[in-house]
């Protein structure tokens, strides 16, 4: 499985080493209590509608970038700062990604999860 960015034609690998939030509790885990991610990580919180979804980083030691994507499309990206952060967004999926790998995505680009 991978993340990938889709704009202009092109094609970018965000990441590699993708784990989806699938269940109510790892949902609310979430990326909690780590030290850190590899590089070419990403945790995708898919949801069966689309609503008005919430992150925090209480207990996130790191930054993190955030997509909510709504049937592929980037609505919002967010920098979201270790044990502060907070974002909300409309979405059907979020992705969490390392800080600085979503630098070159952009509200209305292509995300998939394939």
């Amino acid at each position: 499985m991978q993340v990938e960015h889709l704009r202009d034609g092109n094609r970018r690998t965000l990441a590699t080493d993708v784990e989806v939030a699938d269940s109510f509790l790892t949902k609310a885990r979430g990326l909690m209590f780590r030290r850190d991610v590899p590089d070419d990580y990403a945790l995708v919180f898919p949801f069966d509608d689309t609503d008005r979804r919430s992150l925090h980083m209480v207990f996130v030691p790191f930054p993190i970038d955030a997509l909510w994507l709504c049937g592929g499309e980037v609505k919002k990206k967010k920098r979201l700062s270790a044990w502060t952060g907070i974002g909300f967004g409309v979405a059907d999926t979020i992705v969490e990604l390392p800080a600085g790998a979503a630098d070159d995505v952009d509200v209305g680009d292509t995300v998939r999860i394939e």
